[in-house]
Formats: C-alpha cells, sequence, structure tokens
C-alpha cells in the first residue's frame, strides 16, 4: 500500500489522506466533560501530533501505536507548530505496507557498514580480541540485530542501523587516532570501540518502529549489561588473558566518561580516555547532521535552542540523500550526558 505525502512535506492548510505510523496515543478530557485523542504519528521523514475530537472511543481501539493507519484531515497551524486536525482514521492492512517509508534509517547502506565493521575485525593483531569481536560479529545471532538495531531511543543515531553506523564511525576514528598518538594499543581500542554500546541489544527493544527499554535495560544500563555480554564471551575463548578482559569492560564501563553521566568508572587508560571523548564527538556530529539534513538553505542560519548540547547551533544545510539503507531485516551547569 502506497504513501505519497511525508511529514516533512506538510504545509499549513494542505488537506491530506494518507498512511501514517502511530507513535503515541493519549486519551484525554475537555473541561466539559468530552473525551478526546491526542495523536503523535510519523514517518521515515519525521514526526507531527493532532487532536482527534469526534468518534473517540471506538476511534481509541483503531489507534494502536506502532500501527500505520489512514488518516483524513488538514494541516494547521497551533501555537506556532504545525499540527494535524485530524477528521478520519482507517485501519489498513499491516502486511501491504511498505515499512521503509515509516522507519527512519542510516543514511549509509547497511551492508556495507557491515563490511567495513568485518574488515576491521580481521585487522585486529591480538589473536584474543579477534576471537572475541568475532563471536559478537560472526558467529552470534545478534549479528543481524546489531545491524539494524538503533543506538539510542533518542538524540543520536536513534535510527534502524544506528548502532552499526556509531560503532563503526568510532571504531574508524580509533584506528586513525591510534596510529596518531604513540603506545596506543590499537587492537584493544578497536576492539573497545566495536564493543562499547553492544549491551544496547539487550537495553533497549524495537517493536513497530517504536524504541523503548527493557526492564533489564532500565535496571541496569548498557554499560553494564555490555560489560557482562564482554565476559561471558571471553568466558567461552580458553585461556582468554584476564587483564585484557579487565581492561576491555574497563572501555565498556568507563565510555561515558564521568560517573554523573552513567559511568560507573571514569577512563583511567589511555584506551579508555580515548574512546570516552571519541563516542561523545560522534554523537555531537550525528546531532549536527541530522540537523544539516533538514535544512533547505545551504547557507549558515542559526538552529533553534539544542537542549541536549545547551547551545544555538550556527550551521548550514547540505544535499539530501534518501538512506542507502533499507528495512530487512541529572540537573548540573555541565553540558549533559548524550547517553
Amino acid at each position: 500500500m502506497g504513501k505519497n505525502l511525508f511529514v516533512k512535506e506538510l504545509k499549513e492548510g494542505d488537506r491530506f489522506e494518507d498512511l501514517f505510523l502511530i507513535k503515541n496515543v493519549k486519551l484525554g478530557e475537555t473541561r466539559a466533560g468530552k473525551p478526546y485523542l491526542v495523536l503523535t504519528v510519523m514517518d521515515k521523514s519525521g514526526e507531527v501530533s493532532g487532536p482527534v475530537w469526534d468518534n473517540v472511543l471506538p476511534l481509541q481501539k483503531v489507534c494502536v501505536a506502532g500501527e500505520v493507519v489512514q488518516l483524513t484531515g488538514m494541516v494547521q497551524s497551533y501555537r506556532d507548530a504545525l499540527q494535524l486536525r485530524i477528521d478520519g482514521i482507517n485501519q489498513v492492512s499491516q502486511a501491504e505496507i511498505d515499512l521503509g517509508h515509516f522507519y527512519p534509517a542510516s543514511p549509509r547502506n547497511i551492508r556495507q557498514m557491515a563490511d567495513e565493521l568485518q574488515d576491521l575485525v580481521q585487522s585486529i593483531s591480538n589473536p584474543f580480541l579477534k576471537k572475541l569481536l568475532n563471536h559478537f560479529f560472526k558467529k552470534r545471532d545478534s549479528w543481524p540485530d546489531f545491524q539494524e538495531a538503533p543506538a539510542a531511543k533518542g538524540i543520536h543515531h536513534a535510527y534502524i542501523g544506528g548502532l552499526l553506523e556509531h560503532s563503526l564511525s568510532v571504531a574508524r576514528v580509533a584506528d586513525f587516532l591510534a596510529k596518531h598518538y604513540e603506545g596506543v594499543d590499537r587492537s584493544l581500542l578497536i576492539a573497545g570501540a566495536l564493543l562499547h554500546d553492544i549491551g544496547k541489544l539487550e537495553e533497549l527493544k524495537m517493536e513497530g518502529g517504536l524504541v523503548e527499554y527493557t526492564v533489564r535495560g532500565r535496571l541496569k544500563g548498557h554499560l553494564v549489561i555490555g560489560s557482562e555480554m564482554v565476559a561471558l564471551a571471553a568466558g567461552e575463548i580458553r585461556d582468554f588473558p584476564e587483564e585484557l578482559l579487565e581492561q576491555l569492560q574497563h572501555l565498556v564501563l568507563s565510555h561515558h566518561g564521568r560517573q554523573e553521566f552513567g559511568s560507573p568508572a571514569v577512563p583511567m587508560t589511555v584506551e579508555a580516555f580515548m574512546l570516552s571523548f571519541l563516542d561523545d564527538l560522534d554523537a555531537k556530529m550525528n546531532i549536527t547532521e541530522q540537523l544539516r539534513r533538514k535544512m533547505d538553505n545551504k547557507e549558515l542560519s542559526w538552529t533553534d535552542y539544542q537542549r541536549s548540547l545547551e547551545r544555538y547551533l550556527y550551521l548550514g544545510g547540505f544535499e539530501r540523500k534518501e538512506p542507502e539503507g533499507s528495512v530487512t531485516q541529572p540537573n548540573s551547569s555541565r553540558q549533559p550526558s548524550l547517553f
């Protein structure tokens, strides 16, 4: 079933009849006691909200988060932002939906990134770390999941293929810096870069295109989960050096850089220090890239205030490209953590 109009194309006054993925549904009540719904819907280009005033209770049964529906209505402005005035909601067969229209995905080709990651793994000189990386990125059933998983619920790399894109990007820069700075253990640094967010496979789940936290994810967080996953995998490798395992676990546990940002330990090795900065850098660069892709003008201009970065940004847009990937398969005066 086709889709013709995307969120980024909506303009005030437009009438629409098209498919949207329901992200969130809220039931409210007017002062007069009349029920109403507020729907937040999305597609691969963005999201928008709007109220439903009529036939609320019957339509509430149709509005299920994670499902695609056909909406009719008009685009209007409310408090200087676009919203939908929804007049009708119709169920559609989910089997006929092209999911690629609704889920944001990495702008890079997933298969190509997976091949690049495999090449990096094969370049590792430490045989124990190479075996460990092959355990996660070749032998485990979770390797296909890693290729399509998002890197976060929001803010950075929060789209299909985001975890692979982020991990590979950090590892590629780590590879360069390992050659640039003397005395860096390249194998350890790249292994840490590729595995630092491995715990997100169990911290987050993606159902119906919506990213949510698992129970284990909320209770432990991906740093602790990732450290446990690394330890379990190393335990399956004969004679894996205990000190090497502790060094690698330290990279995973300290990569947020500060304890107030969620790290149980602060970086205390050369490789851990580098990884924490690279991880933060790549997250921030992804934020700016996402903003630039949404800008129509290449000329420098000021963005809206970016809460995650606590500043305005002076950016110019660049040429938009459709993603090559596909769907298949605390209060502080310091800048807060992005994770």
